[in-house]
């Protein structure tokens, strides 16, 4: 992979990513026919459209929060190691966002661990990596009059069998590509960076349906097969920013959160073997949307208002009233809101068997108290997908805004 005229930068094949408009398509067409011209040392050949799209790291709000689906992502999560305390902390957070920003403009990632070269020829394929807090860092880094009360913890679901130990986490990370050796070599990077001050606590991978592999873009499916994730607040919407993320003007001793959002992690296992079971049919009633394209049972396509009122000619109501979608509306929870993006995983098969599957949930809001917790609340008391799903792992953290050029995340809590 070194050495000889075979080898070709990822800076080089970068420097052509200005023809990926037209030319990328053409090679996009083609298989493999770019990557094997890469190998064989004959000039640099411009990225296709998937390899050539670049994240930005610095700016006012971390990447990977609005940044459309990718195709493939790890969670991590990293409690400090003993001894650690605040400067470890300051350090790490500056040697991570160093390399971070490095990978998602297409660099080799320089630092400790070096560069392993597994995404050597690739561009920054919509790399994205986003860092965050949880509740316990702040005890740790002697920061606790700093922690804000969106931090304090989740209350117990009756739907939760929670595993503590792939739950919270001093140190959250997520990152998310369009190629899965991409998303591999940020894993290891961070992980390599991470050095003495840290160690994994948990680590979770997941993935989506690649870009381009429908006609047109399209809502993502999960892996029960339903369109997941339509009725998601829109950027345009005029309150999204207000929705989704902290505002300044609070407190402050949580000014640095101004700009970031928090998270709310789950691990939600699906019985696909149950669900399979069941029709259509009834499928879509304990969703409340066709399976087919998404649309609410009330009528209409899938960005159509569902009609919540709306009856059959038998007087029943066409959204079931426990149907999943009814009852995380945000009509009926008081206009709550929260931005999903989540992965799907598969960790293979249970010793009973069944598929080890299901939804790596990444939700995204200004106040988990206004957000995440009031529509759980709502469908632990009722929800008829519930017996298709169990929480096995959940971590909240705060996420805070983004570096500015020649700052790294976190510097406005951790040098205050």
């Amino acid at each position: 992979m070194s050495g000889g005229t075979g080898a070709v930068s990822r800076r080089r094949l970068i420097g052509g990513a200005g023809a990926a408009g037209a030319a990328g398509l053409v090679l996009g067409a083609a298989g493999g026919a770019g990557g094997f011209a890469a190998t064989r040392g004959d000039g640099p050949t411009a990225l296709t459209t998937v390899g050539a799209t670049e994240a930005m790291f610095h700016g006012k709000h971390q990447a990977g929060i609005t940044h459309p689906l990718q195709a493939r992502g790890h969670l991590i999560a990293f409690d400090l190691a003993p001894g650690s305390g605040r400067g470890e902390a300051a350090a790490l957070m500056r040697r991570w966002s160093a390399v971070a920003a490095a990978l998602m403009a297409g660099e080799p990632a320089h630092g400790q661990g070096h560069d392993t070269g597994v995404a050597l020829d690739a561009g920054p394929s919509s790399l994205t990596v986003t860092f965050g807090f949880g509740r316990t860092f702040f005890d740790r880094t002697g920061l606790t009059d700093r922690r804000p009360p969106a931090l304090d913890p989740l209350p117990a679901f009756s739907s939760d069998h929670l595993d503590p130990k792939r739950s919270d986490g001093d140190l959250w990370v997520q990152i998310g590509a369009d190629d899965a050796l991409v998303a591999f070599h940020a894993l290891r990077a961070l992980q390599k960076e991470a050095g003495t001050a840290a160690r994994v606590r948990w680590q979770m991978n997941g993935f989506n349906r690649t870009p381009g592999a429908t006609d047109r873009p399209m809502t993502a499916r999960n892996l029960m097969g339903q369109v997941d994730g339509t009725n998601n607040p829109k950027p345009a919407e005029s309150d999204f920013d207000e929705r989704i993320f902290v505002q300044s003007g609070g407190p402050s001793a949580h000014s640095w959160m101004a700009g970031g959002s928090y998270v709310v992690v789950r691990r939600i296992r699906m019985l696909l073997d149950d669900w399979e079971e069941l029709t259509v049919k009834r499928q879509e009633q304990i969703i409340g949307r066709r399976k087919a394209d998404g649309a609410p049972l009330s009528g209409g396509s899938e960005t159509t208002a569902m009609d919540l009122d709306k009856a059959g000619p038998d007087g029943e109501l066409l959204v079931p009233g426990n149907a999943h979608a009814r009852i995380s509306s945000p009509e009926k929870n008081g206009g709550a809101a929260m931005l999903r993006r989540p992965f799907s995983y598969h960790d293979g098969i249970s010793d009973d068997g069944t598929a080890d599957a299901g939804l790596l949930f990444v939700c995204w809001q200004a106040d988990p108290f206004k957000g995440f917790i009031p529509v759980q609340r709502k469908l632990d008391r009722g929800d008829a997908l519930s017996p298709f799903i169990r929480h096995e792992a959940s971590g909240l953290f705060a996420v805070p805004g983004g570096a500015a050029s020649g700052e790294y995340v976190g510097q406005r809590l951790l040098e205050a």
